[in-house]
């Protein structure tokens, strides 16, 4: 999700590599569930973030949806899945009457990152430190490849990376066609990506880099 505010409005003016040790470690929240609550439709999902929640909840994506623990939302030219918030307190539905994370071990990627944010530029990203998102004061440093808790993360960095920017193009490449192309665009890439399950016995990324492979050829063909 595009944010159109200046790095040094929203970050500590740096910015971090995997192996870059970042003031991001909350130690465990303690008890504080802030940034789970009333954050609108920004905690958008990626494909990989699916295959997680899918394999962990034994739940597909229109499974989810239909059961109101995702919705849909146009997020920068493109219908995306988010986390659904419920409630006066507009909390995260996965978020239990303790205030901690009822999915936290298959969670996904932005809640993984946070207080961190990607900053994309030249068709690749760093990350950099959101300096008014988070109320601890005493957060302690930590690597940033740690911190994302992610099995293979310069895989994942990869990935994160080509999924940005293949929707971006695709989101140019529709910019401007006719209404019934726009959502016959946005439906092919929310069925490909999202609502055909993954197969959890075999390798996300080889399932993934296949599709995106076909996507490209019926978006992209001249």
């Amino acid at each position: 999700m595009k944010r159109k505010v200046s790095l040094q409005e929203i970050s500590d003016g740096r910015l971090y590599g995997l192996n870059d040790m970042v003031r991001a470690d909350c130690r465990d929240c303690q008890g504080c569930s802030s940034c789970c609550c009333g954050m609108g439709s920004s905690i958008v999902l990626d494909p990989y973030d699916i295959f997680r929640l899918s394999s962990g909840l034994g739940r597909t994506a229109q499974q989810l949806l239909q059961e109101e623990k995702l919705e849909l939302n146009v997020v920068d030219g493109m219908v995306l899945p988010n986390l659904k918030l419920q409630g006066e307190e507009e909390a995260c539905v996965f978020l239990n009457p303790q205030g901690r994370c009822s999915i936290h071990a298959f969670r996904p990627g932005i809640c993984r990152l946070f207080p961190l944010g990607r900053y994309y530029e030249g068709r690749s990203f760093q990350y950099f430190l959101q300096i008014h998102e988070c109320q601890k004061q005493d957060r302690t440093k930590v690597k940033v490849s740690k911190w994302i808790d992610t099995p293979g993360v310069l895989r994942y960095d990869r990935y994160i990376c080509d999924w940005h920017y293949f929707l971006e193009d695709a989101a140019e490449r529709l910019s401007g066609q006719a209404e019934e192309e726009v959502r016959n665009g946005n439906l092919y890439v929310l069925k490909l990506f999202y609502l055909r399950p993954y197969d959890e016995r075999e390798d996300f990324y080889s399932q993934f880099y296949e599709r995106l492979g076909q996507a490209r050829e019926i978006l992209f063909a001249p």
